[in-house]
């Protein structure tokens, strides 16, 4: 299961240099944070910290593709 994280990390990493689009970045955390967590397993100390920073990432990615609306009058 890491092997796949760390792909994905690598795949993101690769569009985001190709196109320099900082939406991405939250993204390549979101890997980047469950890749290392996963590699430490569930008795690593630093698992837990690492999964709630995945989480935060998926939340600003959450954020920043969410459309916002402006009110018309």
């Amino acid at each position: 299961m890491v092997g796949l994280y760390v792909a994905a990390t690598v795949v993101t990493l690769i569009q985001f240099f190709r196109r320099r689009e900082r939406r991405i970045l939250p993204l390549l955390g979101l890997f980047a944070f469950l890749a290392a967590a996963r590699y430490l397993g569930e008795a690593g100390p630093w698992s837990a910290a690492l999964e709630a920073a995945a989480i935060a990432s998926g939340l600003v990615l959450l954020a920043l593709l969410t459309p916002r609306h402006t009110a018309v009058r």
